[in-house]
Order: C-alpha cells, then structure tokens, then sequence
C-alpha cells in the first residue's frame, strides 16, 4: 500500500489523507475538473510543511470525530483525543484517549515507552534516533500508528504531493477565533479538507477526510489546537512506573 500522509488516527481510528493539489476556486461556485491541479494550494501545503518544521518546542492536541457505518447504513459517531508534547530533535510524549482505551508514549532520546493506564501495564525498549524515525519504526516493527504523525513528515521529501489528482482554494473560514485558508483534495477514493491559518504561522487546524470507497461517505473530522510556548520540562519524556504497575515485552509484528 502506498503510504499516505495526513495520518491523523487514533486508537483504532485510522485516518489517512493522500497529497494532492487542484483548481483554484472561490467558495460556493462550480466544482473543478477532476484532473485540475492548483499550484497555489500545493504551494500551501510545503509552506505549511516548511513552517512544521521550524516548530522545536511546542505542544499540539486533537479532539477527533469520526463516523462508523452500519451494515444497514446508518451511521454512529465516535470521539476520541490526542495530546502531543514535542522537543525536537528526539523527545515525545503522546496521551490518546477513547472511550474504550487510554495509552500513553514516552521518548526521551534513549527510550521509548508505552503504557496502558487501566491495566498498569507498560512496555519499554531502548531506541534513538528522531522523532521521525521513532514514528516510522514503531510502525514498521510493532505496527503502532501515532496520532499526528504527519505532522514530523510535511516539509521533508517523506511527504509526497506528486499523487494529488485535484485541488482548490475553496476561500477562507474561521475555526475558533482563527481566520484559516481553507483547501481540498481528491486521491483515489479519499476527499480531504484542510484549514490553514492565514498569515505567518501557517498551522493546520481542521482536517476533514471523506472516504469515497464507501456509499455512506463517512467522515472523520480533527481539530487541532497549538501551543507553541508550552511550559514543559524535560522530566515530562522520561517515563516513571507507577506503584504497582507491570512492565511487559513488546511483541513485533510477524514479517508478512
């Protein structure tokens, strides 16, 4: 399968969006051609991605929706979050929380540890290296998917916005009290949306994925909130078992 960006799952909610660009259109008017590719929003997606990846510091929550489509069609929506703290290059401290589960990921350049809450159960292993690279072979080795891992790929050669079969300026929207540029997308059959904020800090705010494969076209909808000072001190990456907790292996995926 190809790899897609705009990975934004969580728990058991995979969320993924292809890289693409399309006609410019104002809102509210006629859909463009399906082959129509806008150089400004694919040019909106790098700038973003070159701003990401300035960030060092900084701390960066998901409320995410999501809906489930019933054999007769009718369709649920389900909830669930995400709250990252990010030193970069090699720190990372992830809580994702749904009702059926709590996890929580710590990275302090040296180990990576993962604990379940309700079971005091934790697994630890050494590792170092990037964040990115942390992302990466954790999904390849023990097929863990991080929420907002997207977020360390935009702005590098990983992210690739060579597959995008349209894209449009669909004009501006606030989301909160943030004015946002707002883009859309088509690869295969996925549709995503994306609110940028406007002006110098270009950070992403809402995704909205459609997955087109299904008649009931479900959605998923994040939003994001960014703290960009965060009061944090390293102590925060570093994991410390709780009394009476259980350390446990970690199994690795079989190789296919």
């Amino acid at each position: 399968m190809p790899r897609k960006i705009l990975v934004l799952g969580l728990l058991a909610i995979s969320i993924a969006a292809p890289s693409g660009y399309a006609q410019t259109q104002p809102a509210n008017t006629a859909q463009p051609a399906a082959s129509a590719v806008d150089q400004g929003s694919i040019q909106a997606l790098k700038t973003m991605g070159t701003y990401l990846q300035t960030l060092k510091r900084f701390r960066v929550s998901n409320e995410l929706s999501a809906e489930r489509v019933l054999t007769d069609g009718q369709k649920l929506q389900h909830t669930a979050m995400a709250e990252m703290n990010v030193a970069r290059p090699d720190k990372l401290q992830v809580l994702m929380r749904s009702p059926r589960s709590t996890r929580e990921l710590f990275y302090n350049g040296k180990t990576v540890t993962l604990y379940q809450p309700a079971q005091k159960y934790y697994s630890s292993v050494e590792y170092t290296g990037t964040i990115a690279s942390l992302i990466e072979s954790l999904r390849a080795k023990y097929g863990l998917e991080l929420p907002l891992a997207d977020l360390f790929l935009w702005g590098t050669d990983a992210a690739p916005l060579d597959k995008i079969e349209s894209a449009m300026n669909a004009g501006q929207d606030f989301i909160g009290n943030d004015l946002c540029d707002h883009y859309a997308f088509r690869q295969g059959d996925i549709d995503w949306q994306i609110w940028i904020s406007a002006g110098d800090k270009p950070l992403p705010r809402k995704i909205v994925i459609t997955n087109r494969s299904d008649d009931a076209r479900p959605q998923s909808v994040s939003l994001l909130q960014w703290d960009l000072k965060p009061a944090m001190p390293d102590s925060v990456f570093t994991f410390a078992p709780p009394k009476g907790s259980t350390k446990i292996e970690i199994v690795p995926v079989k190789a296919k």
